[in-house]
């Protein structure tokens, strides 16, 4: 959420100030571009006053001129500018540098026929830092009332555009800094935010997972997030109390129906003194009281499988496997099984070895129940990236796809193996001891017959 959540808000951000700077930017080439003109208007208006008396026929009219072409001339050299007094038919009153002449089109010709009806020419088109270009400024020189000639000025615009070049590059530093302070408080908002729906993620997929215990601390973000943290918090608390009285029911249940179950079988023994030996309903009735005994006690083991939390370990997963193969080797010999172990001859994991013993002897005892005489089965041990496995496949009769996506379930057996002794509990304990420490288990078919099962436990400590 994190990563789709920054971006919009940078993006957002960075439209904001651009949204700024852009009217900033012109504003200000606006306004460098206004002082120049303005300034031309003064140098206008005062050489307008010096060319109004050379106008007229008095003696003195020549010295004048020769005076207003030597201020030209000095302001020209000066300042780089080129300026004259043209009379109504374009005839130079003075002017300087000498070549220049009034232009024939254009700006300098606007200004100039603007100043001939009486006013100063209106503001030249902007001037942007990476287009060259002159303004242009007339002012009329007004005698008795007539426009006699006009003042022009033609000046460069290098140095206007560099001020506004480097005004420009002072407003884009800072819409940068100010870029990368929005980032920063955007990271430290966006962390402030979504930190309680990141730990409350890692809480529900510790749940998921098993770990019953893990709550969130409702002490950051802001305040609704605080509120769902105490909500989720009362939530789990409410799942693990009805967990808990679920498992101790079946605990109790389990433990309670045991003792009038086995004086139940005890009478029945005392029965079958006063009946032939060879009675099939005796036979029936122990082989049915057997059977509800295994599932009480499988029921049990269930329930405290359940309750339990995994101690995991550190552990090399071959010799453990080894040990479990050498303990059902002799069960194997006498149904007539080629058990074997195959495999990496070190693999480590972390698991809970009494866990991981419990769930390898189920498979195992499953696979031997299956596997007819002649035939093998292997218990292979493998190192992966992430996960070693124990794969147990066997050469029985295997399952359906249908049975497949049920295997696991509790009581759940396959209408065709109804006759194996066994209370359908043995894989759903396996599953349940190998998640509390994050393992998994799969089932799959062993071409050409039989079954795969697959027993992952993680090599990096879960959670770290």
């Amino acid at each position: 959420m994190r990563s789709r959540l920054l971006p919009l808000l940078i993006v957002l951000m960075a439209a904001m100030l651009l949204t700024l700077g852009f009217p900033l930017a012109i504003s200000v080439a606006a306004a460098e571009q206004q002082r120049l003109v303005i300034d031309r208007i003064d140098d206008t208006a005062r050489f307008a006053a010096l060319a109004q008396s050379i106008t007229d026929t008095s003696p003195d009219s020549e010295e004048r001129r020769r005076t207003l072409q030597t201020d030209l001339e000095l302001y020209a050299s000066v300042y780089d500018i080129r300026a004259g007094v043209f009379f109504r038919d374009d005839r130079a009153l003075a002017k300087a540098p000498g070549f220049w002449a009034l232009p024939v089109e254009g700006e300098g010709r606007t200004a100039f026929n603007e100043a001939l009806l009486g006013r100063r020419s209106h503001d030249p088109p902007q001037i942007w830092p990476w287009r060259d270009g002159r303004v242009v400024v007339a002012s009329p020189v007004v005698r008795d009332g007539d426009v006699v000639a006009v003042v022009v000025l033609d000046s460069p615009t290098g140095e206007m555009r560099s001020r506004i070049l480097r005004t420009w590059l002072f407003i884009g530093l800072g819409e940068a800094l100010a870029l990368l302070v929005a980032v920063g408080a955007a990271v430290r908002l966006t962390g402030w935010v979504l930190l309680p729906v990141r730990t409350l993620d890692a809480a529900t997929h510790d749940i998921a997972g098993g770990r019953m215990r893990s709550r969130v601390a409702a002490s950051a973000g802001p305040p609704e997030l605080r509120r769902l943290a105490r909500s989720f918090n009362e939530m789990a608390d409410n799942v693990e109390d009805v967990l808990e009285q679920q498992r101790a029911f079946v605990a109790d249940a389990s433990h309670q129906l045991r003792n009038p179950l086995a004086a139940l079988l005890l009478r029945i023994e005392l029965l079958a003194l006063e009946l032939p030996e060879d009675s099939e309903e005796i036979a029936a009735v122990r082989t049915e009281g057997k059977r509800l005994a295994r599932v009480l006690d499988d029921l049990l083991d269930l329930a405290l499988a359940e309750h339990a939390e995994a101690d995991l370990q550190l552990t090399d997963i071959v010799p453990l496997a080894a040990e479990r193969v050498a303990s059902w080797r002799p069960m194997a010999e006498r149904e007539g099984v080629n058990l074997t172990l195959d495999g990496a001859p070190a693999a480590t994991a972390w698991a809970d070895p009494v866990a991981l013993s419990s769930a390898l002897d189920a498979v195992i005892d499953n696979a031997l129940k299956f596997t007819p005489a002649g035939e093998d089965v292997t218990v292979t041990v493998a190192a992966g990236a992430l996960v070693t496995t124990v794969v147990v496949a066997d050469r029985g009769p295997g399952l359906t796809e249908a049975e497949l996506e049920r295997v696991g379930d509790r009581f759940w057996r396959s209408t065709r193996h109804q006759n194996v002794s066994g209370s359908g509990l043995g894989l759903s304990i396996s599953r349940v001891l190998l998640a509390a420490g994050g393992g998994s288990i799969a089932y799959e078919h062993h071409e050409p017959h039989g079954l795969r099962v697959t027993v992952s436990v993680p090599r990096d400590l879960p959670g770290s």
